[in-house]
């Protein structure tokens, strides 16, 4: 049984940082390509950054320089260190595991997902 649970969501300013973090357990093998994704009100869920265990990673044009994701692999966690937040990344943040990363940041290319942790900025 696998089960991502998320943390570090809140309600920050625009112009503030928060980190997010997932923890994985049960089976670790899906930790190797893993990804955020968020959804805002009325939105359809859209990838946000994807990172495997090579170090290699994939982000979204709209976070890019202002998002880092990264991943331990030996404590199965996988963060997201968000900065100059904007109220348009007021969203439900999901975290997603055993990609495939044959389109790391689209939804189908994950099996497991987390209960999300929400991250609202005004």
């Amino acid at each position: 049984h696998v089960q991502l649970v998320e943390s570090g969501g809140g309600s920050v300013q625009a112009g503030g940082s928060l980190r997010l973090s997932c923890v994985v357990s049960g089976y670790t093998d899906s930790t190797y390509r893993m990804g955020w994704f968020r959804q805002g009100p009325g939105r359809v869920r859209e990838g946000v950054a994807a990172i495997r265990s090579d170090g290699t990673s994939s982000y979204a044009d709209f976070v890019k320089g202002r998002f880092t994701i990264s991943k331990d692999n030996a404590k199965n966690t996988l963060d997201l260190q968000m900065s100059s937040l904007k109220p348009g990344d007021t969203a439900m943040y999901y975290c997603a595991a055993d990609g495939r990363w044959r389109n790391p940041l689209l939804r189908n290319d994950y099996d497991y997902w987390g209960q999300g942790t929400q991250v609202t900025v005004s």
